[in-house]
Parts: C-alpha cells; sequence; structure tokens
C-alpha cells in the first residue's frame, strides 16, 4: 500500500500511541487500535473520534489545543485500558467501567503532584531558607520538574514490559514517518525511517516545561499556598502554549530556525522510543491502515 505525502493541515491530525503489545492510531474521523493477542494474531478495533476535531472550535488556536488535547487523554486511556484487556488471560482481571476512570484520575493527579506541585514546593524551600531569588528560584523549579520528567522516563524505560511498549512507541512514529514522507507502506520499507517524530508527546512534555519555567518566572514571589494553586491553575494555559508551539514548527520542518527549537524534542524521544522489530511494525501497520481505508471509503463515498 503507497502512502501520500499529506498537506500541511492534515499532518496534525495523524498521531498515535503506544499501547500494550499494539499501537493507537488516531486519524481525522477514526482512531484505530491494533493489538497483537498472547496467541499471535493482530485484533484491530476501529471506532470514531468525537465530533470536536471537525468542529469550529479545534480551529481556534489555544483553545483547541485544549480540547484536542483532554479528548487525547480519554482516548489513550481507552486504549490502554483495551490493550490490557488483549492480554487478559482471566475475565476478572479486565479493566472495565469505573476501573478506567479511576485509573485516570489517578494517574492525573500523581501526575501533577510529582511533576508540578512538588518541584514548586522544593523551589519555594529553597526561597524561604536558602535566600534563593525568586527569579532563581522558579528557574530551579523548571530545572527540579524537568530533572524528574527525565529521570522518570529514564527509570520505566528500563523496566521489561515498558521497554516493548517503547518499541511499539518507536513503531508508530516510524510508519507515520514513512507515510509522511510517500513510502510504501510495508515493514521492510517503515522499519528504515526514523523512531522519532516531531508531533510526539514527549517533546510537548518538554516544551511544556520549557513554557512553565518562563511563565512563572513573571508570577514573583507568593506564599505557598498561592503558588502551589498557580501552578494548577495555569496548567491548561501551559499546555495550550505547547500545543501551538508544536503545531508552528512542525509546520516548518524544513526551516532552518526551526531545526534547533526541535532537535531536543527529538533527543529526548530517544528515553521514550525503542528500536522496534518487524512484528511491531506490523501492528503499527495495521492499525494506520485500519485508519486510512476508512478515511478512503469516506471520501469515495
Amino acid at each position: 500500500m503507497k502512502g501520500n505525502i499529506v498537506s500541511e493541515e492534515r499532518i496534525p491530525m495523524y498521531g498515535g500511541q503506544a499501547v500494550i503489545e499494539g499501537v493507537m492510531m488516531r486519524g481525522t474521523s477514526v482512531c484505530a487500535i491494533a493489538v497483537r493477542g498472547p496467541e499471535g494474531d493482530i485484533s484491530v478495533e476501529t471506532q470514531p473520534l468525537s465530533g470536536i476535531y471537525r468542529s469550529g472550535l479545534a480551529k481556534i488556536p489555544f483553545l483547541r489545543g485544549l480540547i484536542i488535547l483532554w479528548d487525547a487523554l480519554v482516548l489513550g486511556t481507552h486504549a490502554l485500558t483495551y490493550s490490557a484487556n488483549m492480554q487478559a488471560t482471566e475475565e476478572d482481571e479486565k479493566i472495565e467501567g469505573g476501573s478506567m476512570v479511576l485509573t485516570l484520575l489517578v494517574s492525573l493527579t500523581l501526575a501533577i503532584g510529582l511533576f508540578f506541585l512538588l518541584p514548586a514546593g522544593v523551589a519555594y524551600l529553597a526561597e524561604e531558607y536558602l535566600g534563593v531569588s525568586p527569579v532563581w528560584s522558579n528557574v530551579l523549579e523548571g530545572v527540579i520538574r524537568l530533572v524528574l520528567l527525565i529521570g522518570y522516563m529514564w527509570a520505566i524505560g528500563k523496566m521489561e514490559d515498558i521497554e516493548r511498549v517503547f518499541g511499539y512507541h518507536g513503531a508508530e512514529h516510524k510508519t507515520i514517518n514513512a507515510f509522511e514522507a510517500g513510502a510504501d507502506l510495508e515493514p521492510e520499507a517503515v522499519m528504515k525511517y526514523s523512531r522519532e517524530h516531531p508531533r510526539c508527546g514527549t517533546a510537548f512534555l518538554l516544551t511544556l516545561i520549557v513554557f512553565s519555567i518562563l511563565l512563572f518566572s513573571f508570577l514573583g514571589p507568593m506564599p505557598p499556598l498561592q503558588r502551589l494553586l498557580s501552578r494548577l491553575l495555569l496548567i491548561p494555559v501551559l499546555a495550550s502554549l505547547a500545543y501551538e508551539y508544536i503545531r508552528l514548527t512542525t509546520r516548518f520542518l524544513d526551516s532552518a530556525w526551526a531545526q534547533p527549537l526541535i532537535r531536543p524534542n527529538l533527543w529526548l524521544q530517544r528515553l521514550t522510543t525503542r528500536e522496534p522489530d518487524e512484528s511491531m511494525i506490523e501492528v503499527a501497520l495495521a492499525s494506520f491502515k485500519a485508519i486510512l481505508e476508512h478515511e478512503m471509503s469516506e471520501t469515495a463515498g
């Protein structure tokens, strides 16, 4: 199957996520989850995307980032749950309904606490008891946040199961890179492409942290409770800024000014991707071809 080079407007709509023994791909109107089961067969589930992707809200700068990111988070949680259930050998091992919602809420709470509130608290203590200036306190907060993020990615990447997920992450990127280059969507051809991609969620996280240093530096000194609340309330602002930044830089990939801005994002992805084997590429292709076939049938209809 031969890929076509997508237009600038459609490129941001093609993305995905690695899941347990599989890949979720998101198109312009549907998403598909392909998972290799315990017996070695590949199962594919296709479902329509929320109409929000085609609504006017998805075209409003800054607002669109929040809406799409939240929907992607919910979609990603569903994909992870589906893949986990595909690996379950007993019925009582499956995650359903309330368990999925609880998992999402707990994950969000832990992430916000670890990567936002903890660095803010440590930086405040440094400001209060070590005499660190407010400006350098905010820089320290950002550095702590970045170290925690890199350390977390490095640590979980050492786990055998997560290392396989990172392999599927690499397969997802290779597939999208091959498609955008107009290559044959076959394992041998796809394997040659890079396992990094500028629109990756890892790039989004790094960008968000850099923006947090800049934004929080303008706030100046604050009492501890006010400081923590400001970090919580400004997460949507940071997410919107990071989304628009990634969208802008990926539109100008070949521009000289964009290259040094994109390079750190690609470097960080070496922590969250691994070189996939051919079987992982096959799963990523099954997912990607499912969304392409659905969208071609829509166009033909």
